[in-house]
Parts: structure tokens; sequence; C-alpha cells
């Protein structure tokens, strides 16, 4: 073994600077409960086209995440909030699909952020956020919204777009779609932070 190689740290980078070829274990995460979500479907096939094993890894129990309260962070924390939890102590970096709903990310969203204010698993914990619209001047308020909390949170966005999913969109061409949201997430997450000023 060379002693000499430089340390990686999780998010595929040296400790010296330069980017590095590296695996990098992303937590998915949608904002939509709906059934025909575009966001959804999008990062499960992601999930599906990811070529090396357990690169990403998505949450589907956000419908589970009982309403947030103070009150309930004395207690255990539900299966769900527990499980949300691990799974991002577990990743290098989170890709989170949101719908826009009346102006802003969805309130499910939301209340699964709220409840990781206290635990701080968001911390540091890098992020790249998509909109699956049907055109790509859609999402924007949510894309706004969401990343204030992740800020708020100390989780640093490094890349915040908006897919277009038009209506009858081809399965090839969705696809292709995927494809691209999941380059641009690896480069994101390994690049670092970029200016939304």
């Amino acid at each position: 073994m060379d002693d000499s190689s430089p340390a990686r740290d999780p998010i595929g980078k040296s400790a010296t600077g330069p980017a590095v070829d590296a695996p990098v274990k992303i937590l998915a995460i949608s904002g939509s409960l709906n059934g025909s979500s575009s966001n959804t479907a999008l990062l499960r096939v992601i999930r599906d086209a990811a070529s090396l094993p357990d690169e990403i890894a998505l949450f589907e129990a956000l419908d589970d995440i009982p309403h947030f309260s103070p009150d309930r962070e004395r207690e255990p924390a539900p299966p769900a909030v527990a499980a949300l939890r691990a799974a991002l102590r577990d990743a290098d970096g989170v890709l989170i699909a949101t719908p826009e709903y009346a102006g802003g990310m969805p309130g499910v969203l939301k209340n699964a952020l709220d409840w990781l204010v206290g635990s701080g698993e968001l911390y540091e914990k890098r992020v790249v956020v998509v909109s699956a619209a049907p055109s790509p001047e859609r999402g924007h308020n949510a894309r706004e919204s969401l990343e204030r909390t992740l800020r708020m949170q100390g989780a640093p966005v490094c890349e915040s777009f908006t897919v277009a999913v038009p209506h009858g969109q081809t399965e090839a061409a969705f696809a292709e779609t995927a494809d691209d949201v999941l380059m641009r997430t690896r480069r994101a997450l390994v690049a670092g932070v970029y200016d939304n000023a």
C-alpha cells in the first residue's frame, strides 16, 4: 500500500483539494406523495440506472413521517424519522427532487426536514436540488424555498435546477433526462457549493 497517496473525504475529493474518482453514496428523496409524480419516477429511474451497486438509496417513507412537534422530540423518534436520519448519516450527499405546490415546496417535505433540525443530520451534508416539471421555467419557487431551509440547517446546496418532463414524454427521453440528472449530481457533489447570488 502506498502511504503517500492522498486521503479522500467521504464525498470523493482528495484531502488536498482536487476532485478524484471515488464512489459517492447518494440518498435520493422525492418531495411528492403523488403516485404518478414525475419527481419520484425520475429518482427511481436514476436509482435503477446507477452503474455502481448501492450508489443511490431512495427514501420512500415520507408519508409515514408524523407531523413534527417539539414535544415529540422528547420521545423516541418515530420509525420513519429514525430511518431517514440513519439514511442521511450513511450518505455522502443528498439528491432531493421536488414539485412546486402553491409557490413553494410541498408541506410533507418541509415536515420531514423539520424533524432534522434538532438532530443535525443535514449539517455539512452536500445537497443537489432538482425539480421535474412540464417546462424548464417551472419549479423555481419550490427549489428556492427548499434551498433556504437546507442552508438554515447547515447543508451546502451544490446545484439547483429544473428539468423539463413534458406530458407524453417517451420512456427513452425520460431515461436520458435521468442520466443527465445523475451526471450533474455526481459532478456537483464532488465540485462543491454553487453560487446562487
